[in-house]
C-alpha cells in the first residue's frame, strides 16, 4: 500500500521551499542593490518603512511567546519524569546525564566559534551602524543587556526573587530557573491536584506551539526583510560569513557525534560505536529527513527495543523524555549562532556573558520544543539578553533548514546513546533481563 505524507508534514514542506524562496530573492534583490544603487536615497526609505517594520512584527510576536513556551516546556519535562515511579532512578540518572552531556556539548561548541572565529572580520563602521539601528528599534527589549551581572552576583542572580518579575525583565536564565524548580516539585507531590495543574501546563505548551506555528508562516516574508537589509548593507562579505557558519556548526556536531559518543558508548556503555552506528541507521535517516525529534521518536523506539535490544521500560521513559529534554544538536547550535552573531556585529562577550551564554543554552536543551525551527525563540532572546542585535537570525533562518536537519539528527542519536548507557548502568537491566529469561522458559 502506497503510503501519502500528512497534511501536516506536507504544509511543512511547502513552508521549508517558502522559506528558502524568501532567503534567495531577499539576498539576490539585496545584493543587487549593493552592486547597483549602494548609496541611493530610495533604499535607506524602503528598509525603514517597509522591511525593517515587517522584520520588527515577527521578532516581537516571538517574543511574545517565548516564555510561556520555556516555561511550560520545562514544567512539564521534568513533571514527566515521575509518572512511572518504578523509573524514578532512572530519570534522576537521565536528567544528570543530560545536563552533564549537554554541557560537554554547549562547552565543544563554544571553543570552536572561539577558536576559528567564523564571524569575525566585518567592517566595524557598517557593523556599529547596524548596532545602533537595531538597538533603537529593540530599545524596550534590550535596554537591560547593559546592566549584566558578573561574578558572585550571577550565580545568585540565577535564583529570582521574583518569579513575575523575571518574566517581565526577560530574565531568561532565572525563569528557567523557576520552571526548573516548580517541575521537580510537581515530580515530588503526586495528588489530583497536582495532576490537574500538570495537564493546565501541557495546555499552556500545547497553544504556545500552535501560536508559535502561525507565527513561522511568516517567516518566509520576514526572512526575505532580513536578508535583503543585511544583503543590502554587507553585500558578498555576507555570503563568505554564512559559509563559515555552516561549516563551523557541522565541526561542532561533528566532534560530539563522532568524538563525545564513541567514548560515552565505549566506556559506560562497552558498546562498539560502529555497531551502535550501524544498528541506529533507520532512526538517524528519519531524523535527517524529518528534522524531527518528536516525528522520529516512534522509530526511535522501535530500534532501541528491536536492534538495540535495550530493555524497552528504560528505552520509553528515557527515549520520551529526550525527544524534548536531551537535545545535544539544538544546545549546540545556539551556542554557535550566538557567539557568531556578537562576532559578526563586533559585540565582545566576556567569560561570564560566555559561561551565561553556556547555562542557557544548556537548559534551553531540556526546554526546546523538538520541533523543527523549535531553537529560533531561544536564540532570538538571548541575543537580545547578551546586547546582540535580535534581526541577525534572519541570517540563521535563511540556512537554519540544512543545518536543522543535521542537529536533529545528532539529538535522536543522543537520546539513543542516553538510553544504551542508561540501561548499562541501571541495576533494573538486570533484573529485566532475567525477567525476560525466565518468561521464555516453557
Amino acid at each position: 500500500m502506497t503510503q501519502t505524507a500528512p497534511p501536516a508534514a506536507s504544509a511543512h514542506s511547502r513552508l521549508q521551499w517558502r522559506i528558502l524562496a524568501g532567503f534567495v530573492l531577499g539576498l539576490g534583490l539585496g545584493l543587487g542593490v549593493y552592486a547597483g544603487a549602494p548609496d541611493a536615497a530610495w533604499v535607506d526609505a524602503f528598509i525603514m518603512y517597509v522591511t525593517q517594520p515587517i522584520g520588527q512584527v515577527f521578532l516581537r510576536l516571538l517574543f511574545m511567546l517565548v516564555l510561556p513556551l520555556l516555561f511550560s516546556a520545562l514544567v512539564v519535562g521534568i513533571a514527566e519524569m515521575g509518572e512511572i515511579r518504578t523509573l524514578r532512578s532512572v530519570g534522576i540518572k537521565t536528567l544528570v546525564y543530560t545536563v552533564a552531556v549537554s554541557g560537554i556539548a554547549v562547552a565543544i561548541s563554544i571553543a570552536v566559534v572561539n577558536l576559528l572565529q567564523p564571524g569575525g572580520g566585518v567592517d566595524p563602521a557598517i557593523a556599529q551602524q547596524m548596532i545602533g539601528e537595531a538597538s533603537r528599534n529593540a530599545a524596550g527589549i534590550i535596554e537591560r543587556s547593559g546592566e549584566a551581572r558578573t561574578g558572585i552576583d550571577a550565580i545568585v542572580g540565577i535564583i529570582p526573587s521574583n518569579p513575575i518579575t523575571a518574566m517581565s525583565e526577560n530574565d531568561v536564565l532565572a525563569v528557567m530557573f523557576f520552571a526548573l524548580f516548580f517541575g521537580i516539585g510537581l515530580l515530588l507531590v503526586q495528588s489530583p491536584r497536582t495532576a490537574t495543574l500538570k495537564s493546565a501546563f501541557e495546555g499552556v505548551f500545547e497553544v504556545s506551539m500552535r501560536l508559535i506555528g502561525l507565527v513561522i508562516r511568516l517567516a518566509p516574508y520576514a526572512i526575505f526583510c532580513f536578508m535583503f537589509n543585511l544583503a543590502a548593507q554587507f553585500g558578498w562579505d555576507l555570503i563568505v560569513k554564512l559559509a563559515a557558519f555552516v561549516g563551523v556548526v557541522l565541526l561542532a556536531l561533528g566532534i560530539q557525534m563522532f568524538g563525545v559518543f564513541p567514548v560515552l558508548l565505549r566506556v559506560f556503555a562497552r558498546k562498539s560505536p560502529i555497531a551502535f552506528f550501524r544498528e541506529t541507521q533507520e532512526a538517524s535517516v528519519m531524523a535527517f529527513a524529518t528534522a524531527s525529534s518528536n516525528a522520529t521518536l516512534p522509530t526511535s523506539l522501535r530500534v532501541a527495543e528491536t536492534r538495540l535490544r535495550l530493555p524497552p521500560r528504560i528505552a520509553r521513559f528515557v527515549l520520551t523524555i529526550g525527544a524534548t529534554a536531551n537535545q545535544n544538536g539544538t544546545a549546540m547550535f545556539e551556542g554557535v549562532t550566538v557567539l557568531f552573531l556578537a562576532q559578526f556585529f563586533g559585540v565582545e562577550l566576556s567569560l561570564a556573558q560566555q559561561a551565561y551564554i553556556m547555562l542557557i543554552c544548556i537548559l534551553a536543551g531540556v526546554g526546546t520544543a523538538g520541533v523543527p525551527a523549535g531553537s529560533l525563540p531561544v536564540i532570538a532572546l538571548i541575543l537580545t539578553a547578551v546586547g546582540v542585535p535580535p534581526q541577525g537570525i534572519g541570517l540563521i533562518l535563511g540556512v537554519d533548514r540544512f543545518l536543522d536537519m543535521c542537529r536533529t539528527t545528532l539529538n535522536v542519536v543522543g537520546d539513543l546513546v542516553a538510553a544504551t548507557v542508561i540501561s548499562a548502568q541501571s541495576e533494573e537491566t538486570g533484573a529485566i533481563a532475567g525477567r525476560t529469561e525466565s518468561s521464555d522458559d516453557p
